[in-house]
């Protein structure tokens, strides 16, 4: 595919945790219109991934190309005007606000109007009915499952092109889990919001993705469509927990006996 088909593209991007480097040469795309996630696990790098992609940790190599222009190190808050929205893990949403303030916090970048925002509150409002009914309650006082969904529905106050969600299941029952991955699936079908989703519970975000890429030691071990990663026995070794005939898992299998 040419440039103009991603909505973002990273090349050879190398990044520190403190001392750390914690992304080594991670190159990817997220074409138009796609859900694509990065699998891996704690440590992986995939939310050091996330935070540099949305400007709050500045690369030390590489470069970030987002609708053909060069964001690297570019400010959080331009990045957020360009079209991009980060739902951080642990959803930091603002506890002492009520539910309506904080999705109001979600429109500060925008300029067109009251009209247009209570439009897209009322569009959130479909997705996340939960949240109008509790419109005026302090956020800090939500369960898990509904500050997640309040995180989304902030971020989607922004109007953004690309959403990048790091670890939208953390936490959460699996029914819950099941609802909101629905609900990112449906806002990338029903609103064309393209979506890089990072997820340590890989059968769920195959299940919602179209494409995937798994991270190891900040590195891309693996990547293909999410029906061939579903099918790979690396993956269905280490994070779906299938036993399969490989080398490798015959080898990871009798250590787990051993274990017991």
């Amino acid at each position: 595919m040419k440039d103009p088909d991603f909505v973002l593209r990273i090349d050879n991007l190398e990044s520190f945790y403190g001392p750390i480097m914690a992304i080594r040469g991670v190159s990817l795309v997220v074409p138009e219109g796609r859900v694509v996630t990065v699998l891996g696990a704690n440590g992986a790098g995939k939310s050091t991934l996330m935070k540099t992609i949305s400007g709050v940790m500045d690369p030390q190599k590489g470069k970030i190309i987002y609708r053909g222009t060069n964001i690297t190190g570019m400010a959080p808050e331009r990045v957020v005007r360009a079209g991009i929205v980060h739902i951080p893990e642990g959803r930091e949403v603002f506890p002492l606000l009520s539910l309506e303030d904080n999705l109001a916090m979600g429109a500060f970048t925008r300029s067109d109007g009251a009209k247009a925002v209570q439009e897209d509150l009322d569009m959130v409002f479909s997705y996340f009915p939960i949240l109008k009914d509790r419109r005026h309650q302090q956020a800090g006082t939500l369960s898990g499952g509904q500050q997640q969904m309040l995180a989304i529905a902030r971020g989607l106050m922004s109007r953004p092109k690309l959403m990048l969600l790091d670890e939208p299941s953390l936490g959460l029952s699996p029914l819950l889990v099941r609802e909101i991955l629905t609900i990112i699936r449906r806002l990338n079908r029903e609103q064309g919001v393209t979506m890089l989703l990072v997820e340590q519970n890989a059968k769920a975000a195959l299940d919602v993705a179209d494409y995937g890429y798994v991270m190891d030691l900040g590195r891309i071990v693996i990547d293909g469509t999410a029906e061939t990663l579903k099918r790979s026995k690396d993956v269905q070794e280490f994070y779906l927990g299938v036993q399969t005939d490989s080398q490798r898992g015959q080898k990871r299998w009798k250590q787990k006996k051993t274990w017991r």
